[in-house]
């Protein structure tokens, strides 16, 4: 035991006191800042002042154009910023086909900006319009919303007319109500933003999935560099191969929790900032300190197994690949796992022992009163799992270390877990 701890404080020692580090533990927050403020002001933009769009319209109906223009000019009124310029194109006749293909592919050759085809029996609640735009254009996204509304205001206008009722009367009576969202599940009433509800699960599940893969990648680079500079063969001349691959886990786990810790630190400072330090409590933390160690620990001994058999970065890469696209998966599926926290994709990905630790502090975050068997059988999963995979991995570690040349085959690796 004693050869492990300082194995793992020489790889504490070695890593924290490069320049790179401190680099990696200050410019992360840095750059979440940073993307932070640049989404706000993009948004911001999308909705700021643009061009005047031109968009031809063909109202099949015969009953909207009308009353389209009347409601695009009283949005111009009030966007001057933001004019729609709507151009009416009357088709009849035999031509229609080739005179609608004509005007879109004006908008492919971005002569218009838009061109809206309303059904013709729109009236009636059966037709779809249709709207071309050219979507590679990513500032015009927007537009697409603000002509559906305008649409809808129309239509919805003409059908009161058609009932014998005022449009004055309808637009008082489709008032708006404001809702005000307020929090109650602590002590006293705060109120609350959907999106920081939202974000605040995803936070901690993003936490997990950098620290587990993105800092366990340091035993990756690590073993290589060292097999590479003959160093290894030096360090177990002094220890075994599993006293060193223990240590260098533990070391790494340590500067894995450092590094969470300044990240943690500053996301909690920047939510005690903006009012919501209360949405993050005690018990999460606890847990996702639980499950960040056993997740980083299954993570490591795996990426310390691929290191061992590879001599280069490119090598190992090839061995990677299938384990990174295994611990996206709950990135991809974050939003459908937040929204049913005990339904079965949620449970099925919970059991998964790569992707337990992310999958779970995700469901803890959005459920705090998630079922305990859950929790627990998923912590036992790992506390399984970790000195399972980490015999594998030594048994590899202990063949491949000493190796060189051609990268063995998924084959080979499991014949040198076989070796006695």
């Amino acid at each position: 035991m004693g050869r492990i701890l300082r194995v793992a404080q020489r790889e504490y020692a070695e890593t924290v006191k490069t320049k790179m580090f401190l680099v990696s533990v200050l410019f992360t927050p840095l750059l979440v800042a940073v993307m932070m403020i640049f989404m706000g002001r993009m948004g911001k933009s999308l909705e700021g002042p643009r061009p005047a769009k031109e968009i031809a319209v063909t109202d099949l109906s015969n009953e909207v154009a009308e009353e389209l223009r009347r409601v695009s000019d009283k949005h111009n009124a009030s966007h001057a910023e933001r004019e729609i310029i709507l151009r009416q194109i009357d088709i009849d006749g035999p031509d229609i086909d080739a005179r609608m293909s004509e005007l879109k592919e004006n908008v492919r050759e971005g002569e218009l900006d838009g061109y809206l085809v309303i059904a013709e029996d729109v009236l009636d609640g059966k037709g779809t319009c249709h709207f071309y735009t050219n979507t590679r254009n990513v500032r015009d996204i927007v537009l697409a919303r603000e002509v559906e509304r305008l649409v809808y205001d129309a239509v919805v206008n003409r059908r009161v007319e058609l009932h014998d009722l005022t449009p004055e009367l309808i637009e008082e009576l489709r008032r708006g109500v404001e809702v005000e969202q307020v929090d109650v599940s602590g002590e006293g009433e705060k109120k609350r933003e959907t999106v920081a509800v939202l974000m605040a699960p995803f936070f901690f599940m993003f936490l997990m999935f950098m620290g587990v893969s993105g800092a366990s990648q340091g035993m990756l680079t690590s073993v290589i560099e060292e097999k590479n500079s003959r160093v290894m063969e030096v360090l177990l001349s002094a220890v075994s191969p599993f006293e060193l691959m223990a240590g260098k886990i533990v070391g790494l786990t340590a500067i894995a929790l450092t590094v969470i810790a300044v990240w943690a630190g500053a996301a909690y400072g920047a939510a005690v900032s903006r009012g919501f330090g209360d949405i993050v409590s005690p018990s999460i933390l606890g847990y996702f300190v639980i499950y960040y160690v056993l997740g980083f620990l299954l993570m490591a001994s795996i990426l310390a197994a691929i290191g061992s058999a590879c001599n280069t970065l490119r090598d190992a890469q090839t061995l990677m690949g299938p384990i990174m696209m295994v611990m996206v998966v709950p990135m991809v599926a974050w939003f459908f796992i937040a929204q049913r926290p005990e339904g079965p994709l949620a449970v099925v990905l919970s059991f998964i022992p790569p992707l337990t630790p992310m999958v779970m502090i995700l469901r803890i975050a959005v459920l705090p009163d998630l079922s305990p068997f859950q929790i627990a059988a998923s912590i036992l999963l790992l506390l399984v799992s970790v000195p399972v995979v980490m015999w594998a991995s030594a048994k590899i570690f202990r063949t491949g270390v000493l190796m060189y040349g051609k990268p063995p085959t998924p084959r080979e690796l499991i014949r040198w877990v076989r070796y006695k």
